[in-house]
């Protein structure tokens, strides 16, 4: 993990509301806000408010308290982070791909529930369960998934693997949809789902259960 990473837990609280999105760490963000700003204040700007000694054993208690929020943020940080990394569970994520692509899309789904169950917001693991929506014809369930995985921060650095799997649920609604009365078809967008298909198998091989590199 890049040190820089390690720059939100420098801030109480922050690292949970950044990384994990959890309104769990607010309180403390929010807290150490005023505090530091209550002790700028009374020390630089109004000097006369509170005693000097007051402030003085103030800043004190404050940088033991924040070193302590410190201490565990930078241990919390890996499980905030890649929380299958540091889980007891197994890791399904591979047995879960390799379902996928054997086509069974029961087995896969299920493993798919247990990665999800460690780690909820895995982009990988939630591009992977809308293709078996996809595939087991339940567009409406995969059509949700998308537009949550698209308002995920972390799936930023899979957005070509979003935008491929929107392109194929799109395909796959055309076909579903009932084939004109006349009985002919156009053959091109047949094609088009053919090679989507294609391209849909290439991907999930490839899929793996860290981000790729953005552009």
């Amino acid at each position: 993990m890049e040190a820089k990473y390690y720059l939100t837990c420098l801030w109480p609280g922050l690292a949970e509301v950044w990384w994990r999105g959890r309104l769990t760490g607010l309180p403390a963000a929010v807290a150490f806000t005023f505090a530091l700003n209550l002790y700028l204040i009374a020390r630089y700007l109004y000097p006369e408010w509170i005693a000097g000694g007051l402030v003085s054993i103030g800043f004190w208690v404050g940088l033991l308290v924040w070193a302590f929020y410190v201490i565990h943020s930078v241990r919390e940080l890996p499980g905030l982070m890649t929380p299958r990394s540091v889980s007891e569970k197994p890791d399904r994520f591979a047995e879960a791909q390799a379902a996928y692509l054997r086509s069974q899309w029961t087995e896969s789904e299920g493993l798919l529930t247990d990665v999800l169950a460690i780690e909820p917001r895995d982009p990988p693991a939630l591009l992977l369960l809308a293709g078996v929506y996809r595939h087991t014809g339940r567009f409406e369930a995969a059509t949700l998934l998308m537009n949550e995985i698209r308002r995920l921060e972390v799936s930023d650095s899979w957005w070509l693997e979003v935008q491929a799997e929107s392109r194929r649920l799109e395909t796959a609604l055309v076909r579903s949809k009932p084939a004109p009365a006349d009985g002919q078809s156009d053959p091109e967008p047949q094609a088009e789902v053919r090679k989507t298909d294609r391209d849909a198998d290439s991907n999930a091989a490839d899929m793996t259960a860290n981000p790729p590199a953005t552009a």
